[in-house]
């Protein structure tokens, strides 16, 4: 390896760590420290006394965290509950504790530090500092606070900084856990069962998605990892489970922008003897549960009012296609050449795959409807042909059980009542190698073992999925799906 170049704050920062190794203060050498107060629970202890009252409370303190800020004899250590500004009266401390703050100590070092509560003249509370052990040597300055880490890229490429740099970005984070934590204490409320299925999977299947490609050593094989967990999943509801769900990573090898990353967290749930209306019923729940535990029933998303408190608006894709575009799909567009000429007239371009009327369907939703999901919206009816897992409607075969739930003109959701014919099944499956010869990398592979699962029988089911990191943003106000992801996928710089 090269040798590093270092600036003169770098430089200075491993002189003070060399001189403290003289003298027999390794930090890095320390293993514990004996909290007895978080930055919080300090200020919830001691903030109601007076000035008056804290001078003559001696109750011995340690606190520990990183240092943010150095001025004069104040300073500011933040841990995980907060930030709390600590004084040293050189005057009342011993040598070894003055050489240290003014020899040692620098900002960004983590600390431990004990003392007694006070008030300053201005009525903050402060930690009266008495004794000062150096945890960590940071060997490298902070950024700026005006000037340092907001670059949206360098924040989601140092995210250890920026978490403790930016306090919006550790609150974005702790609410993310907070949602996932609601779901899951609402799906085991509704008598789910969590599960886990494999990431590797032999076969591609469960979404219309490209995969990322791996090679087993020992079996001598490749394995895709996991684009979504649907189809074992399904095996559990043939197996007896009745309702599970799955929180987890799932991966697809396609490209990046602000609400897509190669891999992202997903739930996906499965209930038998259920049709998708149960499934979108429980599905409003998920959305309005998590509202409330966040106390944000009513939130500005995009600029976008939504109240989650309200029912959220139900329309059939066909329906809604006419009500945009005046072309009617059910009455006038009845085969393949009359929706290849509609998409001609309308500018809609066809790959080789997508020469059908259903796929034709699809494209005009995505053109001319989805940016008109605003509010909260279930959309329904899907074609068969853009929905290789779903049950056939029983009224009208040329359409599925399926909806997409929209918010903010995003996919939030995606469930069907799931297609347990395993004749129609395998059908489907075929097609799906005809898309793929005809260039659709993303289309599903014959699963055999699937469809004798489904031989076996598998009740009526419904399924939903719903991604994790775009909920996130939603509740964060964040538009960017990196913001939300502790560690995105980033171009080397």
């Amino acid at each position: 390896m090269a040798d590093r170049k270092f600036n003169d704050q770098e430089i200075a920062k491993r002189k003070k760590l060399a001189k403290m190794c003289e003298n027999g203060d390794n930090p890095f050498l320390i293993q514990k420290f004996d909290r007895t107060h978080t930055t919080n629970s300090f200020k919830e202890e001691f903030n109601k006394f007076s000035k008056e009252e804290l001078h003559d409370n001696k109750t011995d303190v340690k606190i520990c965290g990183r240092v943010m800020a150095i001025r004069q004899t104040f300073g500011v250590i933040l841990d995980f509950y907060g930030k709390l500004q600590f004084y040293i009266n050189k005057k009342n401390v011993d040598e070894k504790v003055n050489k240290t703050f003014d020899e040692c100590l620098d900002i960004g070092d983590i600390v431990g530090l004990e003392g007694t509560p006070m008030k300053t003249n201005t009525g903050e509370i402060t930690l009266n500092v008495t004794n000062i052990t150096i945890l960590s040597k940071s060997l490298k300055p902070l950024p700026e606070k005006y000037h340092g880490l907001q670059d949206e890229e360098m924040r989601a490429r140092h995210r250890y900084v920026d978490l403790f740099m930016n306090d919006e970005s550790m609150k974005t984070f702790v609410t993310r856990s907070m949602i996932i934590s609601e779901i899951r204490r609402f799906m085991d409320s509704q008598d789910f069962f969590e599960v886990e299925t494999p990431i590797l999977q032999p076969i591609l299947g469960g979404a219309a998605a490209r995969p990322f490609v791996t090679y087993h050593n020992t079996l001598k094989r490749n394995f895709y990892l996991r684009v979504a967990p649907e189809l074992p999943l399904k095996k559990l509801i043939v197996g007896g489970f009745e309702k599970v769900y799955e929180i987890g990573r799932v991966f697809r090898n396609e490209g990046m922008d602000t609400t897509h990353n190669p891999e992202f967290t997903t739930i996906e749930a499965y209930w038998a003897y259920v049709s998708m209306y149960e499934i979108m019923d429980l599905t409003e729940n998920i959305f309005k549960v998590v509202a409330k535990k966040l106390n944000m029933s009513k939130i500005t998303w995009k600029g976008i009012e939504i109240d989650f408190s309200k029912p959220f608006d139900r329309k059939n894709i066909v329906d809604f296609i006419k009500e945009e575009t005046g072309v009617d799909f059910n009455n006038e567009i009845k085969d393949d050449n009359a929706a290849i000429a509609i998409a001609k007239k309308h500018h809609i371009e066809l790959l080789p795959h997508q020469m059908n009327r259903g796929h034709v369907i699809n494209l005009f939703f995505e053109e001319f409807c989805e940016k008109k999901c605003i509010l909260p919206t279930f959309v329904y009816g899907h074609p068969v042909e853009v929905s290789p897992l779903a049950k056939k409607n029983k009224k009208d075969p040329r359409y599925t059980d399926r909806f997409e739930l929209f918010i903010g003109t995003k996919e939030f959701a995606n469930a069907f009542s799931e297609l347990n014919d395993p004749i129609d099944q395998l059908e489907r499956f075929e097609e799906q190698l005809k898309e793929k010869e005809h260039g659709n990398d993303e289309a599903n592979e014959m699963d055999m073992d699937f469809i004798e699962a489904l031989e076996y029988g598998l009740p009526p089911t419904g399924g939903l999925g719903i991604g994790i990191d775009r909920l996130v943003m939603l509740f964060t106000n964040n538009e960017t799906i990196r913001n939300v992801l502790l560690f995105p996928h980033m171009k080397e710089e």
